[in-house]
Formats: C-alpha cells, structure tokens, sequence
C-alpha cells in the first residue's frame, strides 16, 4: 500500500508557483532599485542645477554691481529700474543701493508673485541677496570710474546688460522692474525684454533731471539703458542669429546645387504653384549666417536672373552647421 506522505500531498507547492513567487519578488527588488537610481540621478542633477544656477547668480552680480556701483555710482545718471530708484536715494541721502534696492523690490514681489510664479520668484530672491551683497559689501572698496560721462554710461549698460542676461539664462531676474517685463514677456512672448524693460526704466531715468539738476542726466540714462537692452537681446536672442532665404524659382534644383557648391548650405525645397498663373515654380528655403547671404545671392543671379529672392533676419537657428542643442 502506498504510504501518504505529509509532503508530497496537502502541503506541496507547485513548481510553477515558485518560479511565479521568485520572479514577481525579483521584479519588485528590480523596479525598487531603478526607483532608487532614478531618485540619486535626479538629486545629482538637481544638485548640478543648484551649482550653475549659483555660478551664473555670482558671475552675473558682478557684472550687474561693476555697472551699478563702479560706473554709474559716480557719473551723476540714474540707468533706470530700481537699482536707479536706489542710485537716485544713495546721491539725496546716502542709503546704501542694495539695501534699498531689496527693500524696493519687496512691494513689486507681492505684485508680481501671481503672474510670476513660485519658482521665479525663489530663484530671483536668492539673485537679489547676492547682488545686493556685491553693490554694499564688496563693491565699495573699489575705487568708482571718474573718467567720461559718455564712457561711463556706455559701460554701465553694457555691465548691466551682461549681468541681467546672465541672470535671465537661468530663469532668474535682478527683481524690481525685472519682475514687470517678465510678466509682460509672459503674456506678450512677440515682445522684447530688452525693449518692455527700457519703456518702464524710461520714468525712473526722467526722474534723475530733477535730482542731479541738468538734462544730461537723462541723456546719459536713456545711453545707459538702450545699452543695456540691446545687450540683452543680443546675448539672448542675437549671439544665434542668421539669415533665411527664401527663393521662388523654375530651376530649384540648379540653384540648390550652385548654394551648395558655392555656399556649403543645405536647401530645402517645397514645390508650388503661381497663385495668378498656375505654373509649377520651386521654393527654396537656405539659412545661412549674414556674412553668407551675398554668396547665396550671388548663387542665385547666376543661376536665374528671373529668381524672386527675399531675405528675412531670424533670432535663433538650431540644427547642423548652427546651433546644435536647443536648452
């Protein structure tokens, strides 16, 4: 008779149970460790973040305090925004510029935190407590720039132009009016920093007439500022900047070849069709830089001296032979 093993009946578990229980546990130990990969990868790169964001706020605070302190401290002008609020307060009753500068930005914060935004605003926090610690603590001990007027206008905005781009780079701002243009920029993404920002330093810039008693003190505050934005747009949207082609012909092919030839460029054609005559024509599309276009004109008139050719300014072009990482 057949002996009933306690182990081989009620209380056997299926092989195919085992191997089930094995890989579902090695499939949790799996996906917790990924998770906890995942989680040291992103506390790295967060910390990475952190320190750049540091080194542009240091790099930027300098830039921003030498055209602040250094080269309009002393020039009689207010450049506009409130870091000119301060200079004009520092020249009347000798208050510190980063000191007030914060102190002036607190009202523009509660203002601006809705249309802003949280992270902005801690980011830009941390920005305006470095530059103010640059504009009161260090900066004084060095000696101010006495020479030109009209060179220290020019330089202060190309300074503070620098540093603000910096800080923009980023995704922070020195506050104040800056928190202002961006919040238009926001709404209005066409528009300009450069430009909303030098419309609004405009009233801060008039006020200096009254305080350092003579009209040059404007003008050297409208240099300052229209330095100062054209900087910025440069550094922001100008260092990519080229030129696009665009060019309506019956021998795209050949002139695509002699760009190529003459010019290294890629084209890219798009067939069409005259809106009023109906005949096939070829578009060609060519970006290139600025110091390009005449080679690519040249390619065209020598191909088809019939060719409709346009060239339109972009901001920015990404791709190969351009930019190659968009951030």
């Amino acid at each position: 008779m057949k002996k009933n093993n306690f182990f081989e009946t009620e209380h056997t578990i299926p092989v195919s149970g085992i191997k089930r229980e094995v890989m579902q546990s090695s499939r949790c130990v799996c996906e917790m460790n990924d998770k906890k990969t995942l989680f040291n990868l992103n506390r790295k790169f967060a910390h990475k973040i952190l320190i750049w964001d540091f080194l542009y706020d240091i790099a930027g605070s300098i830039l921003y305090a030498a055209g602040i302190y250094t080269f309009a401290g002393n020039a009689g002008f207010a450049p506009g925004g409130v870091s000119g609020l301060a200079l004009i307060l520092n020249y009347l009753l000798g208050l510190p510029v980063g000191t007030v500068t914060l102190l002036f930005n607190i009202p523009l914060v509660v203002i601006s935190y809705k249309a802003v935004g949280r992270t902005l605003l801690i980011k830009s926090a941390k920005t305006m407590v470095i530059s103010s610690l640059f504009l009161d603590v260090i900066f004084p001990y060095i000696p101010m720039y006495t020479g030109s007027r009209l060179m220290a206008a020019i330089y202060s905005g190309v300074f503070m132009g620098t540093g603000m781009a910096l800080f923009y780079i980023r995704g922070s701002s020195s506050g104040g009016i800056d928190f202002l243009a961006l919040t238009i920029k926001k709404k209005k993404p066409h528009m300009s920093i450069g430009v909303i920002t030098l419309l609004i330093d405009l009233v801060v810039i008039l006020l200096g007439w009254p305080v350092f008693g003579n009209i040059d003190a404007v003008l050297y505050g409208v240099a300052s500022t229209g330095v100062s934005a054209i900087v910025i747009d440069k550094i922001l949207y100008g260092m990519g900047a080229g030129t696009l082609a665009i060019i309506i012909t019956e021998r795209g092919s050949v002139i695509a070849a002699k760009i190529g030839e003459n010019v290294r460029r890629g084209v890219t054609t798009i067939p069409a069709s005259g809106g009023y005559t109906g005949l096939h024509r070829d578009v060609l599309l060519c970006a290139c830089s600025k110091a390009e276009a005449y080679l690519v004109k040249s390619a065209v008139q020598e191909t088809d001296e019939q060719a409709f050719l346009m060239f339109t300014e972009t901001s920015e072009v990404f791709g190969e032979g351009f930019k190659r990482e968009i951030k």
